[in-house]
């Protein structure tokens, strides 16, 4: 096949495809089988999609008249399918170190919420921060992350409350998404926290009078675009009630439902979810069997955060029971100034050893599924054409070096691509 090409990966050990039939999504059966092929290439052209994967004879008789800008050979080395993360905090001011060592002397997240620290802590900074200084820590913060093989990141709001700030979060966001290579799917999270001062419900009559209608009208003007709505959904922050009116005028707005539940108590949140047509649901450590059956029902993505469960020392989400029922199990980071990790190679180590997950599904749920929780399945997630080129390489002869290798990323990922652009190259890698 003759033409100009912008980048062939050859003869890599192995080829971690994910998918192969263009699913949207895989359940528990369908994680069992990850396609991953041998002595494989990857083509991928000018416009950033690939065109072609599988066995590398094949794929260089195929192309055996084909020019590239770029060719990269895989030899003992394998590539994967970009990671995605599914549920990130990343821009603010004001770290909480400080409370590290209060949660180790056992207070918990609450008692510190309720103290001024948490959320109210951050948003106090955040408010103060300069629009650009907001957005040189993010930006340093994302490069930490596609440094880690992630390549496309939901990133919330939340950190402002009042309209100005969460506009200003917004707008650093959207600065981001067009100045940046890795990919982003953007959530505004106003009800992150009550302001002090105001009641849920007059929070929640701010969002839907105030907020929602500006939002609308910067979206029109082509200022942002966001693509999520989120609430925190929890006992002494937004009740079931003005979670469910903020979620319905954002979804009538055009937004995707992708908000907090179920964390620290049980609050029917996951049935609240599926009832509204929620693409996914975050935490869930608290979760009933009647919303698992629920999620499962409605095709809603359960999205777990493994490193929140290990730093709060709260009980592990339910994973293996999701998956036994039939909900989609997606995974994220939880990246925030609480739970500090930007690295989805640890996020799915952890799932492995406290959720008892797979490497397999660890992995489905880090790409596929945490794609499909964003709406992106169809062009992220896995390695089939006609997909963007989004793929990282590690310097191992078997894939699951990248989980097993705990907080070893920095050696073992050693090229991450986007849309076929290499846009980190690790000069340090190490053989596995």
């Amino acid at each position: 096949m003759a033409g100009e090409y912008k980048l062939l990966l050859e003869g890599a050990k192995e080829l971690v495809l994910v998918c192969t039939q263009g699913e949207k999504y895989l359940l528990e059966a369908g994680m069992q089988h990850l396609a991953v092929l041998e002595n494989a290439s990857v083509v991928i052209g000018k416009d950033g999609y690939i065109k072609a994967a599988g066995d590398a004879k094949i794929i260089r008789n195929q192309f055996s008249g084909a020019s590239f800008e770029k060719t990269i050979d895989c030899s003992g080395k394998c590539i994967l399918p970009g990671l995605v993360d599914a549920h990130t905090h990343p821009v603010w001011a004001g770290d909480r170190v400080h409370e590290f060592s209060m949660k180790l002397a056992g207070a918990s997240y609450m008692d510190i919420h309720q103290v001024g620290g948490g959320i109210h802590f951050t948003v106090r900074h955040t408010q103060e921060a300069p629009e650009d200084e907001l957005f040189q820590r993010f930006k340093q913060r994302l490069l930490r992350m596609m440094r880690a093989g992630t390549t496309l990141v939901e990133c919330k709001s939340g950190y402002g409350l009042n309209l100005e700030t969460e506009i200003k979060m917004l707008r650093v966001i959207e600065r981001a998404r067009r100045e940046l290579d890795i990919g982003i799917s953007s959530t505004y999270c106003g009800a992150h926290s009550v302001p002090k001062g105001k009641t849920a419900t007059e929070a929640a009559d701010d969002i839907i009078n105030f907020h929602l209608p500006k939002l609308k009208e910067l979206e029109l003007n082509g200022e942002i675009h966001v693509d999520n709505i989120d609430v925190f959904c929890e006992k002494g922050v937004f009740d079931l009630n003005s979670t469910r009116r903020i979620l319905q005028a954002g979804k009538d707005m055009g937004l995707q439902i992708n908000f907090h539940g179920d964390e620290l108590h049980p609050m029917h949140s996951a049935e609240l979810g599926a009832e509204l047509g929620a693409k996914a649901v975050s935490h869930l450590e608290e979760i009933s069997n009647e919303g698992i059956t629920a999620m499962a029902r409605a095709k809603c993505a359960a999205v777990l955060l493994p490193t929140t469960a290990y730093i709060l020392r709260l009980k592990q989400p339910q994973a293996r029971k999701m998956l036994e029922e039939g909900v989609i199990v997606a995974l994220g980071s939880d990246f925030n100034p609480n739970a500090y990790c930007c690295s989805m190679p640890m996020v799915m180590h952890l799932a492995c050893v406290n959720m008892k997950m797979s490497m397999k599904e660890a992995l489905a749920a880090a790409t596929i599924n945490a794609a499909y929780a964003l709406g992106k399945s169809h062009s992220h997630g896995s390695i089939e054409i006609g997909k963007q080129g989004d793929l990282f390489i590690i310097n191992s002869p078997r894939w699951e070096h990248m989980i097993y290798q705990f907080g070893g990323h920095q050696e073992v990922v050693e090229y991450v691509i986007v849309k076929g652009n290499v846009v980190y190259k690790n000069n340090s890698t190490l053989d596995f």
